[in-house]
């Protein structure tokens, strides 16, 4: 533990006389500053918490003017792990830049890739054109990753607290989540599986028993954090009309998904502007009558049975729909689906004789496809999907060539920060993080 000597202010936060102490806290215990603002006989100081995991979620700063133990002001810093992801892909194919964009929320990757592809789509003018299997897969990856999503956030923040048994169910209830993933694209996040056209392959043969398999292990860990959390005294007391934010202000500073909900405003888009199909779906909105950190953990429990709900209709419907995952259009879909090798590793030797030996105009159109990529039409289009976390918009622009003029994201996380200030100033410093982790950013989709 560290704490910078007091520096004077040149004009102090929140309009104060210059001369204000200012302290930087590394982590660990108070004992440093505590004394001496003692000495100082001033306890009106200045601390700077972050960017540090877990607590702050990872490159998080919040800089912190504390009176005793109550927050008088506090000011969210981003911009520490500026990936730059959204710039890269004006430099990326359209098709590579879903590998880009599926890493920032790495939580919830699939909610990346789906809205990327869906708007990629509108500006091919293809979206009537993707199979409905590719459909089906592309929500039962989604709403996999809803549950998966929610379960990270709960357990990590009951780790945040103490309490690891919450952590280790709820990264048991996410296992079983990502074995699906990996049995399906190969990989446990970062994807890259979702395509514009459609999806990369089919599901590998017996995946729909598999998950029937697995749902039952997911649901009991979710049923198993409710009974350590619902009733439990010390949650209740760490979270109820903790980190509160009326409705109204929540919908001035743009709050979305489970934070919003908890005040009781049904905001979903699945349901309000839906898309891939939600609309055929059999499923509610949770909602609660006030959002402090206690509802907005509550909601989430609401939303990952009725994700289960989604999951099963759609099981079903893909028992029932056989047939491609990819456009016909060959100027979009790759020539061939991915072959996965005897050894487990790059293509089955049938996909090298087809492109390598009997067909030359597969591999030189093959070739280009891969390297130069396809043209999309000028234009731009703002697709919005319902992510784990909010409302997620990507507006895209095309100027007619094979990669984005521009792509930006309207990640839920970086909107969902806004709030931090005006459900913590007024409150102890004890609550900050339990505030914070009942928000449930993830710095990945902030800082793109």
């Amino acid at each position: 533990m560290s704490a910078s000597t007091h520096t004077p202010h040149a004009a102090g936060p929140a309009g104060e006389a210059p001369g204000a102490p200012e302290f930087t806290a590394d982590g660990g215990d108070w004992a440093e500053i505590a004394s001496e603002a003692e000495r100082l006989g001033e306890e009106r100081i200045v601390v700077n918490m972050g960017p540090v995991h877990p607590s702050t979620h990872g490159v998080l700063r919040l800089i912190l003017e504390i009176d005793g133990e109550t927050i008088r002001e506090l000011r969210v810093g981003t911009g520490y792990l500026h990936t730059g992801i959204e710039k890269n892909m004006e430099y990326r194919t359209w098709t590579q830049g879903v590998t880009f964009c599926t890493r920032m929320d790495y939580v919830a990757p699939f909610f990346q890739e789906v809205p990327y592809c869906l708007g990629v789509e509108k500006l091919l003018g293809i979206t009537d054109e993707v199979p409905e299997r590719a459909t089906l897969i592309r929500v039962l990856l989604m709403e996999l990753n809803r549950v998966a999503s929610h379960l990270v956030s709960i357990g990590t923040s009951g780790n945040e607290l103490g309490a690891t048994t919450m952590m280790t169910i709820g990264f048991r209830g996410r296992e079983d989540v990502l074995r699906i993933f990996e049995r399906i694209t190969g990989l446990r996040m970062n994807h890259e599986y979702i395509r514009p056209g459609g999806v990369v392959q089919d599901l590998p043969p017996g995946t729909t028993d598999y998950i029937r398999e697995l749902l039952p292990n997911i649901r009991l860990s979710v049923k198993e954090l409710q009974d350590l959390t619902v009733e439990n005294p010390i949650f209740k007391l760490r979270h109820v009309d903790v980190g509160y934010v009326s409705l109204p202000a929540a919908m001035a500073l743009g709050l979305t998904g489970p934070s919003v909900r908890a005040a009781g405003l049904p905001l979903d888009m699945r349901k309000i502007q839906p898309y891939c199909g939600y609309e055929t779906y059999d499923f509610d909105v949770p909602v609660r009558d006030k959002s402090d950190a206690y509802n907005r953990v509550m909601v989430r429990f609401d939303e990952c049975y009725e994700s289960m709900k989604i999951i099963t209709q759609v099981l079903d419907r893909l028992d029932a729909t056989p047939g491609p995952v990819m456009v016909a259009d060959k100027k979009v879909a790759w020539p061939a689906q991915l072959s996965i090798g005897s050894d487990g590793q790059g293509n089955s030797l049938e996909h090298i004789k087809e492109i390598m030996g009997t067909s030359m105009e597969s591999l030189i159109h093959h070739f280009k496809l891969v390297t130069e990529g396809f043209r999309v039409p000028a234009g731009q289009v703002y697709q919005i999907v319902e992510h784990a976390k909010g409302v997620m918009g990507v507006h895209l622009v095309s100027d007619g060539a094979t990669r984005p003029y521009r792509a930006h994201f309207r990640d839920p996380s970086f909107s969902n920060l806004q709030s931090t200030a005006v459900m913590t100033e007024g409150g102890m410093l004890a609550d900050i993080v339990v505030t914070l982790a009942s928000l449930d950013p993830v710095l990945g989709g902030v800082d793109r």
